[in-house]
């Protein structure tokens, strides 16, 4: 072989050996972006057994957690049709949750007390009292105390977030969602930054981490926004954010929890969860929350009655949300392939340049220390 020929043929092996890694860098980009897409998700799931859509999810897909309930609407079922039916069947599927995910797995629960509890007392689990009930009370050790028992529960079940409380302002008492269902500490914004505190507090002392809602505030709105949209532009004020600032600035805000409600005074076009301007703009730069922001359930309708998946998807990202809620628990239907569609929106979204890889750095970067103050509370758990 002519010493041409001996330099074209490494010349070409080079190459090739180049490609291929090329193409490898390529395949391994695109495998920690579905990663990362995966861990942003808390998907809902049928069965108060470990079965075959959440074993896919949790073990397959690697979601960053899953949310549990006591009744399955998807079937029109009653108590004790989805998750939870007892404390022991309840624990048993926490810790095969937990064993399935061999790493972080948020396994989260609405526990608020009151009307909105999934662990009832039906079950076999202690009855709790509602947020309004504590707030009338206005009492630091009783709040403490009831909030405390609530977050025992959650740690003997094997549950790491509580999705409460809710900090909505009871601007309006009649609120269909809100004010009518016990689930405000107060008209007063102050009273209500008091009291979620303690009971913040409280669960972080069992180990808990919490997550307040509904942002920027849904306790002025006339309607549900479960059943379609909700326009507060009327009645919405400013002091519905004091407790938002007041528990950001104490450094209690492990996570916040957006609301599906359209206010034209914040952003003309979207609804809170989708808009930059409420998000990013003020939950981020007015009020400076660098943690975790979550959307509230993306079934509702006041999100899949006006906007396609892949649009509700990916203006929530691009809006600031960190996690998303898939509960699949609503009239319209079971999905069980939806996970997998809502990470393949995600990661094409990235590939096309809809969403920055910055912007999902961001949230894997939140996420990861949302796990890292798990673990720090699970450590010092009394």
């Amino acid at each position: 072989m002519t010493f041409t020929r001996v330099i074209s043929a490494v010349l070409i092996s080079f190459l090739s050996v180049f490609a291929s890694a090329t193409v490898m860098t390529d395949d391994d980009a695109e495998r920690e972006v579905r990663r990362q897409a995966a861990r942003m998700l808390i998907v809902g799931f049928r069965g108060d057994t470990i079965g075959e859509d959440v074993r896919h999810y949790v073990a397959d897909l690697g979601v960053g957690g899953v949310i549990l309930f006591d009744s399955d609407l998807t079937s029109g079922g009653g108590h004790g049709t989805r998750n939870i039916r007892s404390p022991r069947q309840l624990k048993s599927l926490c810790d095969g949750l937990k064993r399935l995910a061999g790493s972080d797995l948020l396994i989260a629960v609405d526990e608020e007390g009151g009307k909105v509890s999934r662990l009832k007392h039906v079950y076999g689990f202690p009855s709790t009292v509602s947020a309004e009930y504590m707030g009338e009370r206005n009492d630091s050790a009783f709040t403490t105390a009831k909030s405390y028992a609530v977050a025992g529960t959650l740690r003997d079940a094997g549950i790491n977030i509580n999705f409460a409380p809710s900090v909505d302002v009871n601007v309006n008492p009649a609120c269909p969602v809100i004010g009518r269902l016990g689930r405000s500490f107060s008209s007063d914004p102050l009273v209500v930054a008091d009291n979620a505190a303690w009971s913040i507090m409280a669960h972080h002392r069992r180990g808990i981490m919490t997550a307040i809602k509904h942002f920027p505030g849904h306790g002025s709105s006339r309607s549900d926004s479960h059943f379609g949209m909700t326009d507060v532009t009327d009645t919405w004020t400013e002091s519905e954010l004091i407790p938002f600032r007041r528990l950001i600035d104490a450094g209690l805000a492990d996570v916040v929890m957006t609301a599906h409600i359209y206010n034209a005074n914040l952003d003309s076009l979207y609804p809170a969860t989708l808009s930059h301007n409420v998000i990013d703009g003020i939950l981020r730069n007015q009020l400076n929350f660098d943690g975790v922001v979550m959307t509230d359930d993306m079934y509702m309708e006041a999100i899949v009655n006006h906007y396609t998946l892949s649009e509700a998807v990916i203006r929530a990202i691009n809006a600031g949300c960190d996690m998303l809620i898939l509960g699949n628990n609503s009239p319209s239907g079971y999905f069980p392939g939806r996970p997998d569609e809502v990470i393949d929106i995600i990661v094409n979204a990235v590939l096309t340049g809809e969403i920055s890889r910055e912007r999902l750095d961001e949230s894997a970067r939140r996420i990861d220390d949302l796990f890292a103050r798990i673990r720090k509370l699970a450590a010092a758990d009394e």
